[in-house]
């Protein structure tokens, strides 16, 4: 039981997958779910256990090995009424329909002037974390953002599953929903009933008045982990959680900035071209003069991640890196 009366219970990020869409699938009859090895076998990574059983083989279906045929069949889907939604398994596997999502899925709205809409979900888990090497543990989102017409969302936690999904699920727009691999063991209270957040939205996880610390998905709980050890220091570091890239929260990025007069991004992309450098763009452009010092990129080095465990540790961020991070904003 939570706060009023709210009933909650403990589920895993894993767990709030199967959740979200059970909630989608329920209240909507032109929502369906394909993918690979995602019905009998309740998914690769244990995230839609049960799926297949409560809703039936024709709503929830696996498919062949085919990344092509999967994003084809939604994108046909859409086009005629329904609000599929599709996994690629590992988000390194988008390279294979590319052309699919960012020539045809993300432009059909705009080249038919809005006659043809594609409201449809691809999930995927991405990331490193987990020493699957270097083609199965790339930070993709970046792919997704730069290509217009796509919406691009990365939860950090249970209920943002919930409530992220289900508003991709009712956005018009093709939305690609990014999970963190090394999130799903990740635990959280979730409320009952109908949960429904927005798109666009970031959220403050920390408060703070010294330094704002964007972080993303996976690196959300880490920049957590070095605002607590920040403190203990007498830094007070604001953690903002990015959650939705596109579209991303221009105001929260300025409205924090102007709180602190220092910025320090941390995601888990390479290096070059990766959202912080977006973000580090915008307030150069439009909050220049609240800066009290230039801006500090947290980010992987511009290289294929590592199996090895002791090599992957030090390519991806840890809270150490944060706190570096903070440490050089501030100086």
């Amino acid at each position: 039981m939570g706060r009023r009366g709210v009933v909650v219970a403990e589920l895993t990020y894993r767990e709030a997958v199967a959740r979200a869409l059970t909630q989608e699938m329920e209240r909507d009859p032109t929502v369906y779910f394909i993918g690979e090895d995602v019905a009998a076998a309740g998914g690769v990574f244990k995230t839609t256990a049960g799926l297949q059983e409560r809703f039936g083989d024709r709503r929830v279906r696996d498919t062949p090995i085919s990344e092509q045929a999967i994003v084809g069949a939604v994108m046909g889907a859409a086009m005629n009424g329904l609000r599929p939604v599709a996994e690629i398994m590992f988000s390194d596997f988008f390279a294979v329909c590319w052309d699919l999502i960012a020539n045809q899925i993300a432009k059909t709205r705009y080249m038919t002037n809005g006659q043809v809409a594609l409201p449809l979900v691809i999930r995927t888990a991405n990331g490193g974390g987990v020493r699957f090497g270097a083609q199965h543990s790339q930070s993709v989102e970046g792919w997704a953002m730069a290509i217009p017409g796509l919406k691009v969302v990365v939860p950090s936690r249970p209920t943002d599953v919930v409530g992220l999904f289900a508003a991709a699920v009712r956005d018009p727009d093709p939305v690609i929903f990014v999970e963190p691999k090394i999130l799903y063991s990740m635990k959280e209270d979730v409320p009952d009933g109908e949960i429904v957040d927005r798109l666009g939205a970031a959220a403050v996880r920390r408060e703070g008045t010294d330094v704002t610390v964007w972080a993303l998905g996976a690196m959300v709980p880490k920049a957590l982990e070095a605002a607590e050890a920040l403190g203990n220091e007498g830094v007070s570091a604001e953690v903002v959680d990015v959650r939705s890239l596109v579209p991303l929260d221009t105001r929260a990025i300025l409205a924090s900035v102007a709180k602190t007069g220092h910025l320090v991004t941390v995601e888990e992309s390479p290096r070059l071209c990766g959202w912080g450098a977006e973000v580090v763009s915008i307030v150069a452009d439009e909050a220049f003069h609240d800066l009290d010092g230039p801006p500090v990129r947290v980010t992987t080095p511009h290289i294929p991640l590592p199996a090895a465990d002791a090599l992957e540790d030090r390519a991806i961020p840890s809270a150490e890196d944060v706190v570096a991070g903070v440490r050089r904003a501030l100086d």
